[in-house]
C-alpha cells in the first residue's frame, strides 16, 4: 500500500508540474524593443562570399555596403553556404567581410552558439549587460520573455529549444547592438510568439542581416538589400 501511496503521489506531481509547463508555454511575450548602439559609417562591408557548388568552395565577387538603418536579406538552397557566411563575418574570419571597429553585434545563432550551456541563465543575460541598465531592469526584460524568476538558477543547457530562444532575444534586448546578424531566429519559437519578434525586428533603427526559411515572417520585415547566394 505504501509503495502504491508513493506512486499515486508521484504520478499527481508530474502531472501538476506538466500543468505548469502548459501554463507557461500558452503565454505569448510581451512587445519589445531592441535598442540600438547608433553607428556612424558603414557598418558592414562584404566584397566576396564564398558558396558551395557541387561540394566545392567558389570565391564570388559582390559589392555590399550596410549603413546604420539598411537591411539585408540573404538567401539561397539549403547548403549553399548562408550559415557559413554570416559565421564567418561576425568572426572577423574573411577580410573580404568585415564590421566597423566598435560594432556591438547582436548574433542570433541557429544553434545558438553564442550561449554558454553551462552558465546559469541569470550570468547569461548579466554577461551582456551594458551600461546604464541594472540588474532589475535585465529581471524585467527577462520577464517579458517568459524567462521569470524560477528560471534564474538554471544551466542554459538545461532549457528548452524553444526557451533558448527567447532567452538569445532577451540578450539581444540587453546589448543594444548596432548590428542584427539573424541566422534562422524562428527556427524554435512557438507560433505565439513570431509576429511580436517581426515587428521588434522591423522597428529597429541598427543594420539588420537575416536569413530565414519563414516567407511570412520575411514579409512583415523591409528590407532594402537581398544577396540570392544562389543566383552569384
Amino acid at each position: 500500500m505504501r509503495r502504491l501511496a508513493s506512486k499515486l503521489r508521484e504520478e499527481i506531481e508530474e502531472l501538476e508540474e506538466n500543468k505548469v509547463d502548459v501554463r507557461h508555454e500558452d503565454k505569448t511575450i510581451r512587445d519589445f524593443t531592441i535598442p540600438s548602439q547608433g553607428i556612424v559609417g558603414n557598418v558592414v562591408e562584404i566584397k566576396s562570399v564564398k558558396i558551395i557548388k557541387n561540394h566545392e568552395p567558389i570565391k564570388k565577387e559582390v559589392n555590399i555596403i550596410l549603413r546604420q538603418k539598411d537591411r539585408l536579406l540573404i538567401s539561397g538552397p539549403n547548403g549553399i553556404g548562408k550559415s557559413t557566411l554570416l559565421r564567418v563575418l561576425v568572426d572577423n574570419a574573411n577580410d573580404d567581410a568585415t564590421i566597423l571597429k566598435n560594432t556591438c553585434v547582436g548574433y542570433y545563432s541557429q544553434d545558438f552558439a553564442t550561449l554558454d550551456y553551462e552558465q546559469t541563465v541569470f550570468d547569461s543575460l548579466k554577461s551582456v549587460l551594458t551600461d546604464g541598465t541594472d540588474i532589475q531592469d535585465m529581471r524585467s526584460v527577462a520577464a517579458g520573455f517568459l524567462i521569470t524568476g524560477e528560471f534564474m538558477g538554471v544551466k542554459v543547457s538545461s532549457l528548452s529549444e524553444g526557451q533558448k530562444g527567447l532567452l538569445s532575444f532577451a540578450r539581444l534586448v540587453l546589448m543594444k547592438p548596432g548590428l542584427l546578424v539573424l541566422d534562422e531566429p524562428t527556427n524554435h519559437i512557438n507560433f505565439r510568439h513570431i509576429p511580436i519578434i517581426a515587428k521588434a525586428i522591423n522597428n529597429y533603427d541598427g543594420a539588420i542581416i537575416l536569413i530565414s526559411h519563414m516567407p511570412d515572417f520575411v514579409k512583415e520585415i523591409k528590407f532594402n538589400n537581398e544577396l540570392d547566394l544562389g543566383r552569384l
